[in-house]
């Protein structure tokens, strides 16, 4: 994508939706190597990470709404990647054995996204920009 000179680059929803964009392509096609979108390759690292996870706390880890993570636990329900077991009044999110074997992969993944934006904007902008931007979202959200 070139430069653009456009007059809404110096206005902080512009340039961060522009890069979140951006950044979801990167993802998107990186995660393509598992056959899954960037945002089913977090929920399954996530779900992989802490089997049982409730899906209150994956929205919470996730930064997204608790429907946004019901409609990404019924598709990955769909796909044999998770499983929910109701406990009570609770429900428990695990993984599956094939989440479990995609994990390594998802993983590695993520790792080729990091070198990837990495190479494009240098280790230390990259990781200065992630540390402010957390921070920011912090503050506003």
């Amino acid at each position: 994508m070139k430069k653009s000179d456009s007059k809404y680059c110096g206005c902080l929803y512009y340039s961060a939706n522009a890069l979140s964009r951006l950044m979801t392509k990167m993802a998107d096609e990186e995660f393509a190597v598992v056959g899954l979108s960037s945002s089913y390759a977090f929920l399954l690292m996530t779900v992989n990470n802490k089997p049982g996870i409730q899906p209150n706390k994956i929205s919470e880890e996730m930064l997204l709404s608790p429907s946004t993570i019901t409609r990404l636990i019924e598709k990955m329900e769909q796909k044999k990647l998770v499983e929910r077991k109701s406990m009570g009044r609770t429900t428990e999110v695990y993984p599956t054995e094939e989440s479990l074997k995609l994990d390594p992969k998802i993983k590695e993944a993520w790792k080729k996204l990091y070198h990837r934006y990495s190479d494009l904007i240098g280790k230390d902008e990259a990781k200065t920009l992630t540390a402010k931007t957390y921070e920011v979202v912090n503050k506003i959200g």
